[in-house]
């Protein structure tokens, strides 16, 4: 079977890896991302995929122009929620805890795959395997606890709990829906001492996606395959 695959935040880091591991296995990507003057890699890859890779600008905060996008493709078989942000990574007294900060963080990392995934609905019913994997991170498990990065733990909690209630709505459909923790990368969030590369994190996320079905569906994965707490 041949899988086409919608990747938010593609033009770096984790997603730009999974875009490269999936063309590299001969399936399609459909790459979002939000600022178009940042995707040199993508161009490149453009020209060695040209056939098998469509890119399109878009903030997945806005629901609007991600249906644009959604009436201009054919169906897929696998959406990737990949786009997310940082915002304040120190305590209850950092100054970039404002409510513009605050908003952009909920907004990208809750609003965004909900959007994402209502936007593209339709698209991915057509599909004999259909699957979504929501890119999500261990800070967000009540088992995780620490004393830092309030609202990206907060957006990583309620993307996963979105995602239970994704999996229950989408059961009638066989929409396999599942959050991964893709461990500690090195890219602009992690930072440079993090313990894997974003090629590694990739290619363990993707071997898991290709293997979600309805057994998995609702439950939040390590990129190792071992399941975590919510």
């Amino acid at each position: 079977m041949s899988y086409k695959f919608l990747i938010t935040g593609a033009n770096k880091g984790i997603g730009y890896a999974l875009t490269c591991e999936v063309l590299d296995k001969g399936y399609d990507v459909i790459a979002l991302c939000r600022d178009t003057s940042n995707t040199i890699n993508l161009d490149e890859l453009n020209s060695a995929y040209k056939d098998n890779l469509k890119i399109f600008k878009a903030d997945v905060a806005n629901e609007d122009r991600l249906r644009d996008i959604s009436d201009s493709i054919d169906g897929i078989d696998v959406i990737i929620c990949n786009a997310g942000i940082m915002g304040a990574k120190g305590g209850m007294f950092d100054q970039q805890n404002t409510p513009n900060t605050i908003l952009n963080v909920l907004m990208t990392n809750i609003a965004g795959p909900f959007f994402t995934i209502r936007a593209f609905l339709e698209k991915l019913k057509t599909s004999e395997k259909p699957k979504i994997a929501i890119i999500s991170s261990h800070m967000g498990s009540q088992q995780h606890g620490s004393n830092n990065a309030y609202f990206y733990r907060a957006s990583k909690a309620a993307v996963n709990n979105l995602m239970v209630t994704f999996s229950n709505e989408l059961q009638s459909y066989n929409i396999s829906v599942a959050a991964f923790h893709p461990g500690w990368v090195r890219t602009d969030m992690g930072g440079q001492y993090a313990s894997l590369s974003p090629e590694q994190s990739a290619k363990a996320l993707f071997k898991l996606i290709m293997k979600l079905n309805m057994e998995d569906s609702g439950n939040f994965f390590n990129y190792d395959g071992n399941n975590l707490h919510l």
